[in-house]
């Protein structure tokens, strides 16, 4: 089963219950570190082709509002040396993301020069 980390206040030191069951995960629960329930699923099942190839569905394209021509990147995640999950980005937005975080970066060096 589960634990869970109890703590009454912040000044308390932390200790260690049973998790309570999923209805106790996510939110402010503080119990498991699982995400609240609802947050994640399973939207659909794909394969690879032959190519290497998978189709996204169209159910999950417009859900996601991935839209024709749009670019996405693909995010590894890993667990160790291996590749645990595999997500998709929309680039755009990934380039806002790199931008704002190595943006002060590259100011900074261009002022040294």
């Amino acid at each position: 089963m589960p634990k869970r980390v109890v703590l009454k206040s912040k000044a308390e030191t932390p200790r260690i219950e049973s998790c309570c069951g999923t209805d106790c995960c996510g939110g402010e629960a503080g119990c498991c570190g699982l995400p609240a329930p609802g947050c994640c699923e399973v939207e659909a099942v794909v394969s690879v082709d032959a190519r290497g190839q998978m189709i996204l569905p169209k159910e999950v394209r417009v859900k996601a509002g991935f839209t024709e021509n749009q670019k996405l990147a693909v995010v590894s995640w890993r667990k160790g040396s291996e590749v645990c999950c595999v997500t998709l980005v929309r680039a755009d937005g990934l380039a806002d993301a790199v931008r704002h975080a190595y943006g002060p970066i590259v100011t900074e060096l261009l002022r040294g020069k």
